[in-house]
């Protein structure tokens, strides 16, 4: 088969190197792709959110199916208009998407469904918005409702904070049209993790946990990032809370999807909040996290291509993968000044000693290949991934990995 992964993150580098794996891969491209995709992709100089071109390659080049990594191509549709072209795809359609594209429809949608969650408002006026902050002890959370890269929660500690919060966003723009209507919710307190699961629209089959470090400091501080690590299960998770996670959230949302007319196709990621080992969703995400992808992957030992064909053909009933007993941890490796402003173009040494070392991936993001050799070109550059037989053992391999990594001004 001919493939097209979309995307040019660490999660688009997983699941090229995973997918690359399988028998039934004949080529894989990538568009737009990184410096470590090139290596085991034709990597195509298309945006992801340039839909007409991408349907354009796939007619030209007779790909069998598109793998989209990123959210912003699914909430626009990218999946609707390529099986509009009779192109086979993986990931929801737009309607399905709003699940993370729209934080309002996915409030309503757990209400309307009896799935726990915090207590929330919408709001697109100032003034009621900042009202309404008096219907919520301190801290609260105030969100955009549409997408802003991971970076759209702010967790207002006074409600000085929380009223500026709210002008930044309605009346400042600060995300632009993704904050023109914001959620306010209650500040849940507990252990978050990530549980994901792959659907074909009807029948779901659970994929790893795993837990994500979104602050950029250490012992999570510092401004929020789309991610700056994880790791893989997640030690919360175990079998009986596994069965609540999917009996209270993942089913529900499931068969409400189904209820909707939008039948969720793809990977499902709810964000939880877990508190006297009961689960509450967070946030839904319509596709795999960065970096949490690269620590799942790292432990699938089943064919994951297999797995989404399966799905696109409505196919996974009786489906099921097998995982290493291992433990992965994946550690970001950020430019200085992220998530802020920072700098380009910086030559990056060291990766080669790591590439036949034993259950270590280097996996790229901000990276591109000049003359001079592999450059920083973003703001997460690298997520270096190892497994160990527990959590401290596969923590340990990536510290070390990450000493053999330089380039200037990292972070």
């Amino acid at each position: 088969m001919k493939i097209l992964v979309i995307g040019s993150g660490g999660r688009e580098h997983s699941l090229v190197w995973s997918i690359a794996a399988s028998p039934l891969c004949e080529k894989i491209f990538c568009a737009p792709g990184n410096a470590g995709v090139s290596d085991l992709a034709e990597c195509v100089k298309i945006k992801a959110k340039d839909t007409k071109k991408i349907i354009a390659f796939c007619k030209k080049r007779k790909i069998d199916l598109v793998i989209v990594g990123p959210e912003d191509p699914l909430a626009n549709g990218l999946i609707d208009n390529l099986e509009s072209k009779r192109i086979r795809a993986f990931g929801p359609v737009a309607a399905a998407a709003k699940l993370e594209g729209s934080k309002g429809f996915m409030k309503d949608f757990c209400k309307k469904y009896k799935i726990p969650t915090a207590k929330y408002q919408r709001f697109n006026n100032t003034e009621k918005a900042v009202k309404g902050i008096d219907n919520y002890s301190f801290p609260v959370v105030i969100k955009t409702d549409g997408l802003a890269s991971g970076k759209g929660v702010i967790i207002a500690k006074t409600p000085r904070e929380a009223s500026a919060a709210i002008r930044s966003m309605i009346d400042k723009g600060k995300f632009g049209n993704a904050g023109k209507e914001i959620i306010i919710e209650e500040f849940m307190r507990g252990e978050e993790a990530s549980f994901f699961v792959m659907s074909d629209g009807k029948n779901i089959i659970p994929l790893a946990s795993a837990q994500d470090h979104k602050r950029i400091g250490e012992g999570e501080t510092g401004p929020n990032t789309g991610g700056m690590g994880a790791y893989s299960p997640a030690p919360i998770i175990d079998e009986p809370l596994t069965q609540k996670i999917l009996n209270r959230i993942i089913w529900p949302t499931i068969n409400g999807m189904q209820k909707e007319g939008s039948p969720y196709v793809g990977i499902l990621y709810a964000g939880l909040m877990i508190k006297n080992n009961q689960p509450k969703l967070v946030e839904f995400n319509v596709r795999f996290g960065d970096p949490e992808c690269q620590a799942i992957l790292l432990r699938l030992k089943s064919d994951l291509l297999t797995a989404i064909i399966a799905a696109t053909d409505k196919g996974l009933k009786n489906f099921d993968l097998r995982w290493s007993e291992d433990s992965s941890f994946c550690v970001v490796m950020a430019a200085k000044g992220y998530p802020k402003k920072y700098k380009g173009g910086a030559k990056i040494t060291g990766i080669a000693k790591l590439n036949n070392k034993k259950d270590i991936m280097v996996f790229h993001s901000g990276t591109k290949k000049e003359k001079l050799g592999t450059v920083t070109n973003g703001g997460r550059v690298l997520s270096v991934a190892a497994l160990g037989k527990d959590l401290m053992t596969a923590r340990k391999k990536t510290y070390q990995a990450i000493k053999h990594i330089k380039w200037k001004d990292m972070y």
